[in-house]
């Protein structure tokens, strides 16, 4: 179990290429798949425009959480990738209270696209968080 506060709730879990963990996350942005339409007129055919599906964008995923013991292990990778950004496949679960998948689902060709570290203001009385952007090449079966 993490050692934070969403520890309790409802919460995202993230695994890496053979088992890597990067730890639990509060919020998961970005899981979705918008399809190009091509509209083609063809002569003759005046009632309807073809609409024919054309190639796949998938947004970037956003994940959020306040900092903790598994910040390191972003850090970590982020750092091995300095020389050679390797895509790998991951593993997005939503877990339930007592840590249960709920669902899954899998993409591949991640690789991290930001990370953003905690700003630190002893003034402020909010928890310290980090976020990591991962781009993808799509949803893998099962």
């Amino acid at each position: 179990m993490p050692d934070y506060p969403i520890a309790q709730t409802m919460r995202f879990r993230v695994k890496l290429d053979g088992g890597a963990d990067l730890g639990d996350w509060s919020k998961c942005d970005g899981l979705s798949v918008e399809y190009e339409i091509l509209e083609y007129k063809e002569g003759g055919e005046n009632a309807f425009v073809h609409r024919i599906p054309g190639r796949a964008k998938y947004q970037n995923i956003k994940l959020t959480r306040p900092l903790n013991k598994d910040s390191k292990k972003v850090t970590d990778w982020i750092a091995s990738l300095k020389l050679e950004v390797k895509r790998q496949t991951a593993e997005i679960s939503a877990l339930d209270t007592e840590g249960k998948p709920i669902t899954t689902w899998n993409l591949e060709g991640v690789y991290p696209v930001k990370w953003n570290g905690p700003s630190m203001d002893i003034g402020n009385n909010q928890a310290a968080t980090e976020t990591l952007e991962l781009a993808h090449n799509g949803f893998l079966i099962g």
